[in-house]
């Protein structure tokens, strides 16, 4: 089984390529983000955690961590915020241990990871390649705003809170230049993955 990490700014179409290569390959794929989003639910790994670090105020009607109140509380407070990735992160990294090995035990070819901090969490030791999606800036904002709505301001400052192209370039080991359509970066994809077999 070869696990690729997948892994570039917010606009970039990295959940394109996961429906790419699940579609084409047949590859079994993770999103950190909705994991950590399902690890966060009662009764799973990170929630009595998070409950215990920031109060039961940040809890619904229905007990659920209401995300949009824990959002506003870590966002403006950078401890804060190193407190729940310190918490989601590992339990995130935990799970897709034990998962690698069940869906090899599975037959699976291909174990793809998603995740916009795959380098900063150390994913480099799991992985077999780094693969980092890039896509020009201007075009990412547009993505985004033609698909999640929003404004400009609130995308570049996501952005700005992201890692660095350099940085990104400097850890992956593969760029994939997913600005020119979707037909060009299965080209990739192919010539990458048939390389390899």
């Amino acid at each position: 089984m070869k696990i690729i990490g997948i892994t570039g700014g917010i606009g970039t179409g990295k959940s394109t390529l996961l429906n790419f290569l699940q579609n084409e390959y047949g590859a079994y794929s993770i999103e950190a983000d909705k994991l950590a989003h399902e690890l966060m639910l009662p009764g799973n790994m990170a929630y009595g955690q998070i409950v215990q670090t920031f109060g039961r105020e940040i809890l619904k009607n229905d007990y659920t961590i209401d995300r949009e109140k824990l959002g506003n509380l870590v966002f403006q407070n950078e401890e804060k915020l190193e407190l729940l990735n310190g918490i989601v992160h590992p339990a995130v990294k935990q799970y897709i241990l034990q998962d690698i090995d069940e869906q090899k035990n599975k037959g699976i070819a291909y174990y793809i990871i998603e995740a916009a901090l795959l380098i900063e969490d150390g994913y480099k030791e799991i992985c077999d390649e780094l693969w980092y999606v890039y896509v020009k800036k201007e075009e990412r904002i547009n993505r985004l705003l033609r698909g999640r709505g929003g404004s400009r301001e609130k995308w570049e400052r996501v952005m700005k809170n992201q890692a660095s192209e350099e940085y990104y370039r400097m850890h992956c080991d593969v760029i994939i230049d997913n600005g020119k359509g979707l037909e060009e970066t299965a080209k990739i994809i192919n010539e990458l993955l048939c390389s390899n077999q």
